[in-house]
């Protein structure tokens, strides 16, 4: 059963994302992934939201450009943790992104970790951190992979 939930707002957006699904299969963690628009697809957001704890989820992984609702509205409609990744879209280059995601208003917070490549593998760092907390074997697949990190053998 997935513990994470990865979405993103457009098919397009999948090769930016490869990083955080690559550290997630890394870290034998399993997760799911979902093309859902907080735009054109409102209701299938709303559900989703409503759905995933239910479903086994435990923390979302929610990638959106330019205007970027998709986070916060995932976040306004579960109590699960939200992870917002920005991603590069347009003249601004990620920074609209960016600024979407981390103006949360207060009680519907959303994690936000930088803009592309670098922000999708640790949005799913931090996955493994959170989930880290109740499951010991993501846990220890995690500071093994920080013991590597910091250039420690096995």
């Amino acid at each position: 059963m997935p513990l994470v939930a990865v979405v993103m707002g457009s098919k397009s957006d999948t090769e930016l994302l490869n990083p955080a699904l690559d550290v997630l299969k890394q870290l034998g963690i399993e997760y799911e992934v979902s093309v859902i628009s907080a735009h054109r697809t409102p209701e299938k957001a709303r559900e989703y939201g409503l759905s995933a704890r239910d479903r086994g989820i435990e923390v979302i992984i929610a990638a959106a450009g330019g205007a970027a609702h998709l986070p916060g509205v995932l976040a306004s409609w579960t109590t699960i943790p939200v992870i917002g990744v920005p991603l590069a879209s347009g003249e601004l280059k990620g920074v609209d992104a960016l600024y979407s995601i981390v103006q949360m208003p207060a009680g519907i917070p959303v994690a936000t970790v930088a803009i592309g490549a670098a922000g999708a593998k640790n949005a799913a760092y931090l996955a493994a951190e959170i989930l880290g907390l109740k499951y010991d074997k993501i846990r220890k697949a995690y500071e093994e992979y920080r013991k590597e990190l910091r250039g420690e053998s096995r």
